[in-house]
């Protein structure tokens, strides 16, 4: 019988598949050796690989691009990165080597558009969208992007407020807006209706009372956001629908809006047997619009995707070596890593987000039932990894072995960091793993650089206000 933790995932799942592969025995990620990394850098550390960025972008913008000539659409595609998601220089930088436009959520973000453009990374002819609850500051901030050339930002109006708030700083010039549609939540939320964007049934008259005949203020764009995601389910397709349907009612008041906002949502992969279909969803998307467009004798609007988790999270990892094993009774098995989940992978513990878990070594050893915790005191420092049980299939080893069990999470580069807080105070003081950045020159040759080694004592003390 086979029963190697290789033999495991060989006949559950295809494998070597995108990303991981095998080389005497170790893992790899997209060709990048991680018993390498290990020997170099030592656990823990997270690292981003920056080549996945770029591929992210051309597949999205390629299929869409591929649908709107398959179905002779008249629009066009847009791909906006969402800063949220990683804020990073080196992360938004390379996306921005592939000609993404940009969307903000918050009054820093400006801050951080207008650095890029400082650093000449970006330039003031790409669009960007704002997003986010705008608070005075905020719109403060959008409106003197004008100053710097920024001729094609688009303030999303999450209220009928925003409104108001945007015409008591006197804007000089007129500002194009989108309104942001109000979605309702899936049946098992906690509350019916989100509480972003401007219920649907109150749009059109906004639109008629207070933008159309309103000479600082011009309707570009119609935006909605579903939070599970751009899912082929009735859920997605009936949001989706309404928000189509109201498009095409305000487009017939308004000769100026121009464009169709999916926001973000593309899944990414967060377990080896991850099935979806971008292609058909894509060709699904265009073809609806377009048919609603024809029948109701209105042009197809751009089309625009604010990625963030799609644009980054495959491109990120963190790597643990198995502190300890614990047996606390006659059936639960306890590996203890060198770090806080709850610390490095919060939306594990938060929200129960899904990562790719595997083993870097020990691939041709037994497996066995585990549950992985992390080393804080908190009772809840813990993988849960599945819907009803959180242990997961790991290989065994011995704790005399020489070689530790090296653990990996993958796919772990979006919002990690932020809701973490990067460069914090960490729960129990358990310092912020070491992160590196992993590139290919040139050639195609591999390289890696620290980026920020692990958190050390004396910065944590300069927050808590011990050195002052």
């Amino acid at each position: 019988m086979k029963n190697s933790y290789f033999d495991l995932i060989e006949q559950t799942y295809y494998f070597p598949q995108e990303g991981f592969d095998l080389r005497e025995g170790n893992l790899t990620f997209h060709g990048v050796s991680l018993k390498h990394l290990i020997q170099k850098h030592g656990t823990p550390f997270r690292f981003i690989y920056l080549p996945k960025i770029g591929d992210q972008i051309k597949k999205a913008r390629n299929l869409f691009n591929r649908a709107i000539k398959k179905h002779q659409y008249q629009g066009e595609y847009f791909f906006c990165y969402c800063t949220k998601c990683n804020h990073f220089y080196h992360v938004i930088k390379e996306a921005l080597k592939h000609r993404v436009n940009v969307e903000t959520s918050s009054e820093f973000d400006i801050d951080l558009i207008l650095k890029l453009h400082q650093r000449g990374k970006l330039d003031s002819n790409r669009l960007i969208v704002h997003n986010g609850i705008k608070t005075e500051e905020y719109l403060r901030k959008i409106l003197s992007l004008r100053e710097a050339g920024f001729e094609n930002s688009i303030i999303i109006f999450d209220s009928t407020d925003e409104l108001d708030r945007l015409l008591e700083l006197k804007p000089e010039h007129t500002v194009k807006i989108g309104l942001r549609m109000a979605i309702n939540e899936e049946a098992q939320s906690a509350y019916y209706t989100s509480r972003l964007g401007i219920p649907p049934g109150e749009i059109i008259d906004f639109f008629k009372a207070r933008i159309r005949d309103n000479d600082k203020v011009e309707l570009k764009m119609l935006h909605f956001f579903v939070d599970t995601g751009i899912k082929d389910t009735l859920y997605y397709w009936g949001e989706f629908q309404k928000a189509l349907k109201l498009y095409i009612e305000l487009k017939k008041e308004s000769k100026n809006l121009t464009s169709f906002n999916l926001g973000g949502g593309f899944p990414i992969r967060n377990h080896l047997g991850f099935e979806y279909s971008y292609e058909y969803m894509i060709n699904e998307i265009i073809k609806n619009i377009k048919e609603a467009c024809v029948k109701e004798k209105v042009r197809e609007p751009d089309i625009f995707t604010e990625f963030g988790r799609y644009t980054v999270g495959e491109a990120g990892a963190i790597i643990f070596k198995v502190l300890e094993q614990k047996q606390q009774n006659d059936t639960e098995t306890w590996y203890i890593v060198n770090n806080s989940l709850m610390n490095t992978i919060p939306d594990a513990w938060s929200i129960h987000e899904k990562f790719i878990l595997l083993p870097v070594n020990k691939w041709d050893n037994e497996y066995g039932r585990v549950n992985i915790g992390g080393i804080s005191c908190d009772h809840s420092d813990y993988y849960n990894s599945e819907d009803l049980n959180q242990e997961v299939l790991l290989p065994k080893y011995k704790s005399g072995d020489k070689e530790p069990l090296y653990l990996g999470f993958f796919h772990t580069g979006a919002y990690q960091d932020s809701i973490s807080g990067y460069g914090g105070i960490k729960h129990c003081l358990i310092p912020a793993p070491k992160h590196v950045i992993i590139d290919r020159d040139s050639k195609g040759n591999i390289v890696d650089h620290v980026y920020r080694e692990e958190q050390s004592v004396n910065e944590m003390f300069n927050i808590l206000g011990y050195n002052g």
